[in-house]
């Protein structure tokens, strides 16, 4: 997904800086203001902020050619919402660039709108859609991160497809073929990193669920079901 420097025509790498600019800025205001009255959620922010690092960190070879690799935003959309996720992939994909060669500063505003923007705006749709419905949360949470992650996949080829419009098809064409070049690795990983992040949730649920119930990440009769169905998973597997 990490779209390298110098990649991108100039003209857009202003444009997704442009679409990229209000989000950090409510980012900025949300997280000052959780910082100042909610900073028992710290902790649970940290660990979404490494699970972005250490997941999109991990650039796994494609069959096709290219890389692939999971994006750990679902977690942070759900807990603190698209724009402070923002934030944080803003970061990460900040320290990538300048310490891992992921990425570019140039293209910095075309990832972010592909990883840190568009993903969890999907995501957190889904996670509206489920939130109050009768389906399993770790379902739930599962969906939300396989969706945010291939939506970022998405988002990358789009971004490349109007960068670089074939000369027969144009535009769709273009993103057809670098779709598919991402489609065969990241399917299965948006899968393997649904499941990842699903079982990351359950130890919280287990560990800290008084902060998911204060970010009103789900109620309190939702997280007390999914104890116990976690309690009669371990009675079963003991």
């Amino acid at each position: 997904m990490h779209i390298m420097e110098g990649f991108l025509p100039w003209q857009w790498c202003v444009v997704w800086w442009i679409i990229a600019i209000p989000f950090l800025f409510m980012g900025v205001i949300q997280l000052r203001s959780m910082i100042r009255n909610d900073r028992d959620t710290l902790p649970l922010l940290g660990v979404c902020g490494a699970f972005i690092f250490i997941l999109s960190a991990l650039k796994l070879p494609s069959v096709t050619g290219s890389c692939s690799h999971p994006t750990g935003t679902g977690l942070s959309t759900m807990c603190f919402g698209v724009c402070i996720t923002s934030i944080i992939g803003a970061i990460v994909l900040l320290f990538q660039s300048l310490l891992l060669a992921h990425g570019g500063l140039s293209t910095l505003g075309a990832n972010m709108v592909s990883m840190a923007i568009g993903g969890p705006l999907a995501g957190y749709a889904i996670y509206r859609l489920l939130k109050n419905s009768s389906l399993n949360i770790y379902i739930t949470v599962f969906l939300v991160t396989a969706v945010a992650d291939l939506v970022t996949y998405v988002i990358t080829s789009f971004e490349l497809a109007v960068a670089y419009p074939s000369q027969v098809g144009g535009i769709i064409a273009s993103f057809g073929a670098f779709f598919a070049i991402f489609a065969v690795t990241q399917l299965p990983l948006a899968i393997v990193e649904g499941c990842v992040l699903a079982l990351v949730f359950k130890y919280i649920i287990a560990l800290k669920p008084e902060i998911l119930i204060k970010l009103q990440v789900f109620s309190e009769d939702q997280i007390s079901r999914a104890q116990q169905q976690g309690s009669m998973v371990t009675r079963t597997d003991g």
